[in-house]
């Protein structure tokens, strides 16, 4: 067999940009499109990711402000050149979380945020010397004003607070003095409990000299008046009838459920409580004496005792006259009278007992439970349970133990019913509580994992579409194997290929053609020696000439026989090592 040569390749050094643009229009324009389209998706996004992880991490410098504090903050951080975000409509301000302590400080020492008014700090500037009296009592009453709303949006459920007093001037010998007032407009996040509205009242009337907390009135941002000022302390004052009537059927109507619940199952019974309240107060006196225990307080003795000398002859005006002689009293006899008087008086002190009852309103004059219960099921041979009344026994039971948990009183008129009645809705079924095991711990995701998870996925989805779209086609044209690239002999006979070693241009039409294709003979043609390279088409440069082509093909189409034998050698022979 006549060993074929190889066509040595034609390189011709031209640039290989035809060659990508030939690639490129090889894809069509569905792919580019799509590749162009992930590709500014992708580089959108790192850039976002990038941005984003370039940015420092932001904090919370100050939540929930006012429209001026707001502005006034504004203003520090743009002199100050710190960048800030807005959030919350405004509200909320986000600086860098490295710089929140040192701004917060710098802030606070500017006496920034005041709270949407003035404190005692309004003292701090102007000269007080030159100022009034009267402007003096306003600043005074704008600083009271303005600490006392501080102090309340520090409570729980209060977002913001507005406080009005009413003072009157002091007056020299003025008797009747309006006692001082005040009224207070909340900004609530909820409700505020009747205890948190007594707080209020009490911390307001305990900061104004004078004031009583039910001259303290309050209202919500609704418009509900939460204290009323013309109400007072005593009876029901924050509290109205109707609060206080509900919160008694609530307790009690969650301690029978309790106690029912837990003999006949969750579920399976009904209970309703009515409170009737007395609402008026009453305020009683009583004095008590008792007439057995009596005790000496104080005891006084006293004894007189009179001795009286009397003549027994009487003297007569003769004896009285001058020069008269006076009678001998050893003649004439004397009478003598004594006297001896005690006195004692003792004083007791007998007990007595005062006692003052005041009553108020709110009273529980009369309680009125009912207790439906459901009966109980049983699980015969059909799929459905068959229902079972309960006993009169049982009934009687469950009636004991509600009487005794809500304080039964037969002389106050209480009533305790309960009925056995079938639900209209089947028994419940039981879930048994199972432990979670390990895996199922954790598999349980929160919301924030979920939402993590998303990211990633995204991302990664993100990353295959590129690999799969752009990076695959790319690596798949550079890392292919290189593909043995046969030049088409200009001339084959008996399987042979015949180059031109003169010209060694590659270029089949170049060779001579004057051989005889019977007999086998191509004159003055050099026949290559075998040889192992081959010629890769990555490393054909430029482009074939048409005219070359179309050579090739007519003396492919003159010898079919050869040609067949060179594409059987071809196909037979080993691959290189």
């Amino acid at each position: 067999m006549i060993p074929r040569p190889v066509l040595r390749g034609e390189g011709d050094g031209r640039n290989g940009v035809n060659g990508l643009v030939d690639q490129f229009r090889r894809f069509g324009a569905a792919r580019l499109a799509a590749m162009l389209a992930v590709t500014l998706a992708l580089v959108g996004f790192f850039a976002f990711v990038m941005l984003r992880m370039s940015q420092p991490a932001m904090g919370v410098l100050f939540a929930d402000l006012s429209s001026q504090d707001v502005s006034a903050i504004l203003k520090d951080l743009d002199a100050r050149g710190v960048k800030y975000e807005l959030r919350g409509d405004g509200q909320t301000i986000l600086a860098p979380r490295a710089d929140v302590p040192r701004l917060r400080l710098d802030l606070a020492g500017k006496g920034i945020p005041s709270g949407g008014g003035v404190g005692y700090e309004i003292f701090d500037k102007g000269d007080a010397f030159s100022s009034t009296s009267f402007v003096q009592n306003i600043n005074h009453l704008r600083a009271l004003e303005g600490e006392l709303s501080r102090t309340i949006r520090s409570i729980s459920r209060v977002q913001a607070a507005r406080v009005h007093l009413v003072i009157p001037e002091r007056r020299l010998f003025e008797r009747d003095r309006e006692p001082p007032r005040a009224s207070i407009a909340l900004k609530l996040a909820g409700d505020l409990d009747a205890a948190q509205v007594r707080a209020v009242r009490h911390l307001v009337a305990s900061a104004v000299d004078g004031l009583k907390p039910e001259r303290v009135s309050i209202v919500d941002e609704r418009g509900r008046l939460l204290a009323d000022g013309a109400q007072g302390e005593q009876g029901l004052a924050g509290v109205g009838l109707d609060e206080r009537q509900g919160a008694i059927e609530r307790r009690i109507k969650s301690q029978v459920e309790d106690i029912v619940a837990s003999i006949v199952g969750p579920g399976r019974a009904r209970v309703q409580v009515s409170a009737s309240l007395d609402s008026n107060r009453i305020e009683s006196r009583s004095e008590t004496f008792d007439p057995e225990s009596k005790v000496i307080r104080s005891s006084q003795n006293r004894n007189e005792t009179s001795t009286t000398n009397e003549a027994r002859e009487g003297v007569t005006v003769g004896n009285e006259l001058p020069g008269a002689q006076q009678p001998n009293q050893a003649q004439q006899g004397v009478q003598r009278d004594a006297t001896n008087k005690n006195e004692e008086v003792v004083n007791y002190e007998i007990s007595r007992t005062t006692r003052t009852e005041v009553l108020e309103g709110g009273r529980v004059r009369k309680l009125s439970v009912a207790v439906l219960v459901d009966g109980t099921y049983a699980r015969g041979q059909g799929a459905e349970a068959s229902y079972q009344p309960r006993t009169q026994e049982e009934l009687e039971r469950i009636s004991q133990l509600v009487r005794t948990a809500i304080g039964f009183d037969r002389q106050r008129g209480d009533q305790v019913e309960v009925v056995n009645l079938r639900f209209a809705e089947g028994p419940q079924a039981q879930v048994d509580l199972v432990e979670q095991s390990l895996v199922q711990q954790l598999l349980s995701f929160s919301k924030e994992d979920m939402v993590r998870f998303a990211e990633i996925g995204v991302i990664s989805l993100l990353i295959l579409i590129v690999l799969m779209v752009v990076v695959r086609p790319l690596l798949k044209q550079v890392l292919a194997p290189e593909h043995e690239f046969r030049a088409i002999p200009s001339f084959m006979r008996n399987g042979v290929v015949v180059t031109s070693a003169a010209q060694g241009t590659g270029d089949p039409a170049s060779l001579p053609a004057n051989g005889d294709s019977e007999s086998g003979e191509f004159g003055d043609v050099d026949v290559a020696a075998p040889s192992e390279r081959m010629l890769a088409i990555a490393q054909v440069k430029g482009q074939l000439k048409a005219q070359s082509v179309e050579k090739i093909g007519a003396m492919v189409a003159k010898n079919p026989a050869d040609s067949v034998a060179v594409l059987r050698g071809w196909i037979h022979e080993k691959a290189p090592a």
